[in-house]
């Protein structure tokens, strides 16, 4: 059965929704922009600094691609300091209207990242990247987050005593724990379920499998996490057999119970919104042939790109 059994959870930041039966809805892409390594940083410490022209075309490219494939967008922006999250988020949002999250490693900055989105209103279209089962101090980054107002988070599920699909659902209910017991409420959870090589993110698409039909939350992985990992397809096979490569698990992932895919550096989105669009058609004519239903929006790639297509299923 491809269908979820239970309710699934649908939730919306800033217009786009996320969440549902497989194949309901498109899977969100989440690319990364400012991470360590991005082309478009200059400089180090406090004097780095980050291209203008080049960050716009990334973002404007990334844009395009979800407009002209029906995949929905959001950006990951990732940063170390408070400081860098306040230029950063201000840039982002001078050039798109697309929905956010803040990353960091760290608490400080994710914080500081929260405060000032806070301020500037932004919250609507903000996602919290992360409350971890690893954060020393969760009890009182809930708390905080609450305060500021965060309306949507991400919980990043692992258990490092089992890698097993059990273990991300243990890993969810140590942070739901938390959360109820700091007496916090959000308006949408999401759940990470923690890539640790490329063909591991199986096991990430059967825990995702599971708590969505024991909670119904909206679930997501990397997959890039994987893919960007595996050195060694470069070597054999240059870049543009890793680039099949990571292509190829970005779909699968996104047809295999994942509601959003974390896809790596937003300079990859050429090859993975049309890599995401055919996997997103392939699971809603999966749904389909089970159950005869179709996607729920107009916009899904399945109408988008094969509208003659749908149109058959339609009438059958």
């Amino acid at each position: 059965m491809f269908q979820l059994e239970g309710e699934q959870r649908v939730c919306e930041i800033a217009g786009v929704p996320f969440g549902g039966q497989p194949g309901q809805y498109p899977t969100v892409v989440v690319p990364s922009i400012f991470q360590k390594g991005d082309r478009i940083l200059e400089g180090r410490g406090s004097k780095k600094t980050f291209n203008e022209k080049l960050a716009e075309d990334l973002i404007t490219t990334t844009d395009k691609l979800s407009k002209e494939t029906g995949v929905p967008c959001m950006a990951d922006i990732v940063a170390n300091r408070g400081d860098e999250f306040r230029r950063y988020v201000e840039f982002f949002t001078s050039v798109s209207d697309m929905p956010f999250c803040i990353d960091a490693w760290t608490l400080k900055p994710k914080l500081e990242g929260a405060r000032y989105c806070a301020e500037k209103g932004l919250l609507d279209r903000m996602f919290y990247n992360s409350l971890t089962v690893w954060e020393k101090d969760i009890e009182r980054e809930v708390k905080e987050i609450a305060e500021i107002g965060v309306k949507h988070v991400l919980l990043v599920a692992f258990d490092q005593e089992d890698p097993m699909p059990s273990g991300r659902i243990t890993g969810t209910q140590k942070l739901l724990d938390v959360i109820e017991k700091a007496g916090a409420q959000f308006e949408s959870i999401f759940v990470d379920t923690s890539v640790m090589n490329g063909p591991a993110t199986a096991i990430c698409s059967m825990a995702n499998k599971l708590i969505k039909e024991k909670w119904g939350f909206p679930c997501a992985s990397a997959p890039s996490n994987g893919s960007y990992m595996w050195k060694e397809a470069r070597e054999l096979w240059g870049f543009k057999g890793w680039a099949g490569a990571d292509a190829a698990l970005e779909g699968i992932a996104a047809a295999m119970y994942h509601d959003m895919i974390f896809s790596g550096p937003m300079a990859g989105s050429g090859r993975v919104f049309p890599a995401i669009a055919m996997a997103d058609a392939f699971a809603a004519t999966f749904l389909f042939a089970e159950t005869k239903k179709l996607p729920q929006t107009e916009t899904h790639p399945l109408s988008k790109l094969f509208p003659d297509f749908k149109d058959q299923l339609t009438a059958m």
